[in-house]
């Protein structure tokens, strides 16, 4: 038997990338521009792997992408969740089961938060395992991605267990009242087990927190189950010094996907200091400088 021809897995990725247009994914499209979709290299930074690897999967030198890289590949691409479990069965995995935990966002979520411009904005899973992240929220708060992946969770940032803590803030953040955003996170995960009580990854997190931080321990046994819908920060920006800003949780139907959206008070001196933050771009760090909270 022969495959048929376009439908192995770089040539699934590579049409998959020509139909994406570029304003999808918030970048600039030049008059000189004739890539229709995105390039290689945009895709590339969108997933966070090698602009080679790539180069290799749509070439079919690499036939064997980890899950990780096939989750980064799909939210990139902006799939469908049918194209989603399509490219994992290409790649030669089983595609997520149905009620875990998705770190899935759907072409609609894609296309609000490319209409957003510049506020700063993540994308949460519903065990507030970051998954996505803007410019704008790269400059606010430092860059993700100088944390590994499996470290970007912001519970695991609230309450630090084990030799690897989660670092999601690159600078100082302090809330209005840490202790009610403290019991609002740890309510909310205890919500999120009973959407997902079968995910294994959730699991782990509770059972890991749990055993290695007490201010955890304490707030999980007291039961309480509610959502974390809105807070207010105050970030101690390296440029620009304290910005305070709103902080807004919006939930995105079934898959409990968590839209952070930060905000400054409209003419305040924190909004200016904020877009500054923005124009600037994400400052330059070295290796170790991450800051607890």
């Amino acid at each position: 038997m022969t495959a048929t021809p376009g439908a192995g897995l770089g040539a699934m990725i590579r049409t998959w990338r020509d139909r994406l247009p570029p304003s999808a994914a918030a970048l600039p499209v030049g008059p000189a521009r004739r890539a229709a979709g995105l390039r290689r290299e945009e895709l590339a930074e969108l997933a966070g792997v090698s602009v080679d690897y790539v180069v290799r999967l749509e070439q079919g030198r690499a036939t064997t992408p980890s899950a990780q890289v096939v989750a980064s590949l799909a939210r990139a691409l902006q799939l469908s969740a049918a194209e989603r479990d399509h490219l994992y069965r290409l790649a030669r995995l089983v595609p997520p089961a149905d009620g875990a935990i998705s770190d899935h966002i759907p072409p609609g979520v894609h296309r609000v938060l490319a209409r957003l411009g510049d506020v700063a904005v993540a994308v949460f899973a519903a065990d507030w395992q970051l998954i996505w992240w803007n410019r704008s929220w790269a400059a606010l708060l430092g860059d993700p991605s100088s944390s590994p992946p499996q470290l970007r969770n912001f519970a695991r940032d609230r309450f630090p267990a084990g030799a690897d803590p989660a670092h999601l803030a690159l600078w100082p953040v302090t809330e209005l009242d840490r202790d009610a955003t403290d019991a609002a996170v740890v309510s909310d995960l205890r919500r999120a087990t009973g959407r997902f009580p079968r995910d294994t990854r959730l699991a782990e997190l509770i059972r890991v927190l749990s055993a290695g931080n007490q201010r955890f321990a304490e707030l999980w046994a007291i039961g309480m189950v509610a959502a974390h819908r809105e807070d207010q920060k105050t970030i101690e920006h390296p440029s620009v010094g304290p910005v305070t800003v709103d902080c807004d949780v919006l939930t995105d139907g079934d898959s409990e996907l968590k839209i952070v959206i930060m905000t400054a008070v409209p003419g305040s001196t924190d909004e200016t200091k904020l877009r500054l933050a923005v124009i600037a771009g994400p400052p330059v760090t070295t290796s170790g400088s991450h800051t607890r909270r």
